[in-house]
């Protein structure tokens, strides 16, 4: 078993090659994380954009955050608004912020946007959810101010809407995550946002050539992350065995539908946990449950199909826990580089019945050798030693 002709050292040269290997260019690469909060995957991560950038054309950067909080970091690398350490604090969702690799990746998209009239753009495409999510009020009053002026005020107004919403907490309320009770998602006034919503979203359709690109792809982001979180609100509430499997599924259609949109910007790398970037239906335990549903990488390439693509992350060994022999990973670990770029394809023809890994990081999603033929290629780090814990 030669796994060796599957694979190639993790540089410039292989990325492109990796590239050119697939059946059309992608409009969205896909780079997963089995582990989020890697520092060595985070550095691997930025010379693979910054290579995207200088050689492949590569103009846009999506990260697995709040899709509302990455307009602040949008802002800054575009106009400089700001200041470094703020936008690493307001920008971004999850504790993300705080990754050194985040914040390296930040400040060089800045100063190439400096140098360059062509200039690099950011994306969160996560919703502005946790396992709780938060207000509709960002969302909703930003796309109504949008349709304010030139746009009949017939739909509600300002003053209703901050009735309807109250105060933030009592939709942010982080109890509801475990107790659907203390969820406000169905009630009369979250009912009747619902439908103000769909008809300030039906306004902006029949009014968006008033609009200037910017201000309807603006709407837009505001208008679905509106729809969205009042969809996953009404299913917080929701006291069925069902809750999570939808609540996971609404998720996974918030981040394919703004990936969707940074599609439109032309070749974007997106960086995300692999669950969320895979072809497959995603799986994982929660509580005494095991949750399945369609992932927002399932969702995308339906929608893209050849123009996207996935490249998976694998780790060797990652902190003090090292794969079996028989696992995808250890035999990865063979290699005789400490990063390697292997064709997933391959390899799944070259090797046999791998065992499945089991890691002792609750953290780290092994790869499934069953789903093997579903991705395109696999980042593979040998040695990974900065992991920062999670929570």
């Amino acid at each position: 078993m030669d796994i060796k002709n599957t694979a190639r050292p993790l540089d410039g040269a292989g990325v492109s090659a990796f590239l050119r290997s697939l059946p059309a260019q992608p409009l969205l690469l896909g780079l997963g994380e089995a582990r989020h909060f890697v520092g060595e995957l985070g550095e691997v991560r930025n010379e693979i954009f910054r290579h995207l950038v200088e050689h492949e054309g590569y103009r846009s950067f999506a990260i697995e955050s709040d899709c509302l909080m990455g307009l602040v970091v949008d802002d800054y690398i575009m106009t400089g608004a700001g200041t470094l350490d703020d936008v690493m604090e307001r920008g971004f969702s999850h504790g993300f912020g705080t990754s050194p690799a985040n914040r390296d990746l930040v400040r060089w998209m800045r100063a190439y946007n400096e140098e360059h009239d062509e200039k690099l753009r950011f994306f969160g495409f996560d919703g502005p959810l946790e396992y709780w999510a938060a207000s509709p009020r960002q969302a909703l009053t930003a796309l109504y101010s949008l349709l304010d002026g030139p746009l009949p005020r017939t739909v509600v107004t300002r003053e209703t809407l901050d009735a309807l919403l109250g105060p933030d907490d009592r939709w942010s309320n982080e109890a509801t995550a475990m107790d659907p009770s203390q969820s406000i998602g169905r009630s009369a006034d979250a009912q009747r946002l619902r439908l103000i919503t769909d008809d300030l979203v039906a306004l902006l359709e029949t009014q968006a050539p008033q609009l200037s690109p910017d201000g309807r792809a603006r709407a837009a982001l505001y208008a679905r992350t509106a729809t969205g979180l009042l969809r996953y609100h009404y299913w917080m509430a929701d006291a069925s065995p069902a809750r999570w499997t939808r609540l996971s599924a609404l998720r996974a259609a918030m981040m394919a539908a703004n990936l969707r949109a940074v599609a439109e910007h032309g070749p974007a790398l997106v960086f995300s946990s692999n669950l969320h970037l895979q072809r497959t239906r995603s799986c994982m335990p929660f509580g005494d449950q095991r949750l399945g549903w369609w992932s927002a990488g399932a969702i995308i390439g339906t929608q893209l199909g050849d123009r996207y693509a996935f490249l998976a992350s694998a780790l060797g060994t990652a902190g003090d826990d090292t794969p079996s022999p028989d696992t995808i990973e250890g035999i990865l670990s063979t290699l005789p580089w400490d990063r390697a770029l292997i064709d997933a394809r391959r390899l799944a023809e070259t090797i046999t019945r791998p065992a499945p890994r089991v890691s002792r990081d609750f953290a780290y999603f092994p790869l499934d050798p069953a789903q093997l033929d579903m991705i395109d290629g696999i980042v593979f780090l040998k040695h990974a030693v900065r992991l920062r814990p999670l929570g």
